[in-house]
């Protein structure tokens, strides 16, 4: 019985052994196979290295603001008896907009004056007799007083009149009127906007490093969605003396001569100045940057037996226009760098560049999406 025991626990070690054995030297020959299996090349798009001309520029975005802007009120309350402008005209400082009601004001005026122009008689005749000695020089002060109440009534009913005739406070563009003819109109109602558009201010902000190169007559140049690549130039015409804590940024202002009335407030612009002289950059598209926190890198595309090979290399990058961006460490004109493809590149990687226009990124300095 023990032998037989034996003979049976031997067999199932050899079996169980056996089993064991292929299995480790199967996944040892299989490991070997796919660690030593050749990699197919990775197909990539590329582009050179190239060198171009750039004028350092500071750039930022604003909007627009009109020089004198106002939503338009009356003082005093009334029936709207004319409204004498159309909307979005032109109009004249000075000129009348709309006209209240002043009939009863207008009743109550020409009393005041016939009061002012009999204390006045009284006064010039109290005057006489005060000269040939008939009244006392107290009775002469007092009718001098009534006089005088009596023109200051007059004057006070007149700029009361005067509150119910809305006038242009300076040229501009009306908007749209928010009332209607024989409309009861309230003290403090808007009745229209009117903005002036010729001059327009620009306003926006800049990083507090960049105060040195901000100074007041420096020429700028922007650009509104509204007229696409539409250039309007201006100048900076002030500067606020103080420095935002909050965003360590300074608010500048520019003018720019608006004829024409394209540019209009709210209007958001793109922003150009420039800082010196043009200087030669290297660039690349920035689709060929991985951007790491440890450093951005690209893989160079050099050749090594007969094969292109991707290799990994360090690169100090500077401003970005566009589709492209400034290398100022690290590459050299004329070299080549892969586009597309990167994750799957590694150092040594052999790769096959693919000449497709479709595949390949775009690499403007002035790209313009499909959907614009």
């Amino acid at each position: 019985m023990l032998k037989r025991m034996i003979i049976m626990l031997i067999l199932v070690t050899v079996l169980f052994g056996g089993i064991f054995g292929y299995k480790a030297v199967g996944n040892y020959f299989m490991n070997q196979f796919f660690d030593n299996m050749p990699m197919p090349p990775a197909a990539i798009t590329a582009s050179t290295v190239s060198a171009a001309q750039w004028q350092p520029a500071v750039n930022a975005i604003g909007s627009f603001a009109a020089v004198n802007s106002t939503e338009l009120t009356t003082e005093a309350s009334g029936i709207i008896s004319s409204i004498r402008f159309d909307n979005g005209a032109l109009i004249k400082k000075g000129e009348l907009l709309v006209q209240l009601d002043d009939s009863v004001d207008q009743a109550e005026l020409a009393r005041l004056k016939a009061a002012e122009q009999l204390a006045k008689l009284e006064q010039s005749r109290l005057e006489r007799l005060f000269r040939d000695k008939g009244v006392s020089e107290l009775e002469l002060r007092r009718r001098e007083s009534e006089a005088a109440q009596a023109s200051a009534a007059v004057a006070s009913q007149q700029a009361r009149i005067a509150q119910k005739s809305l006038y242009a406070p300076f040229d501009g563009v009306a908007g749209i009127r928010q009332v209607s003819l024989g409309q009861l109109l309230t003290g403090g109602t808007t009745v229209v906007s009117l903005q002036s558009l010729d001059p327009i201010y620009l306003n926006f902000t800049l990083p507090e490093q960049q105060l040195a190169l901000i100074e007041v007559g420096k020429p700028l140049t922007v650009r509104v969605d509204a007229y696409g690549e539409q250039a309007f130039n201006g100048a900076i015409t002030a500067v606020a003396p103080g420095i935002r804590e909050s965003s360590r940024s300074i608010e500048v202002q520019a003018t720019f001569a608006n004829p024409q009335q394209l540019l209009r407030p709210g209007m958001f612009a793109r922003v150009s100045m420039t800082t010196g002289e043009p200087n030669t950059v290297t660039l690349i598209p920035q689709t060929a940057v991985q951007f790491n926190p440890y450093g951005n890198s690209v893989f160079v595309i050099t050749e090594q037996d007969g094969q292109q090979v991707a290799q990994q290399r360090f690169i100090r990058t500077g401003e970005a226009r566009g589709d492209l961006i400034a290398v100022t460490a690290g590459l050299e004109p004329g070299e080549q760098v892969a586009t597309s493809g990167l994750l799957k590149l590694r150092n040594g990687a052999v790769v096959n560049i693919v000449e497709n226009s479709q595949a390949e990124p775009s690499a403007e300095l002035t790209p313009t999406p499909a959907n614009q």
